[in-house]
C-alpha cells in the first residue's frame, strides 16, 4: 500500500500536517523528539560503560595470596 507514495505523496501529507498542528507545534515536537534522541544516547554509552566496568572488574588479578609472594 505505501510502495508508491512517491515525492507528490509525501509532500501533501507534510503540507496536511503543517495545516492540521501548526508550525509552532511542530517545532516543539521536534525539539522533544531531539532531546529524546539525546537521552537515548546518553543511556546507551553509559549501559556500555558500565558493562566495560563490569567486565573488567571481573578481569582483575585472582592469582592467589601465596603464589604472590613466590612471584
Amino acid at each position: 500500500m505505501l510502495n508508491n507514495i512517491g515525492l507528490p505523496g509525501l509532500l501533501l501529507i507534510a503540507v496536511v500536517v503543517l495545516v492540521l498542528f501548526g508550525r509552532g507545534k511542530i517545532s516543539s515536537l521536534m525539539g522533544e523528539v531531539g532531546k529524546g534522541i539525546t537521552a537515548f544516547k546518553k543511556g546507551v554509552d553509559d549501559g556500555k560503560k558500565e558493562l566495560e566496568e563490569g567486565m573488567a572488574e571481573s578481569a582483575r588479578d585472582v592469582t592467589p595470596e601465596e603464589d604472590k609472594d613466590k612471584v
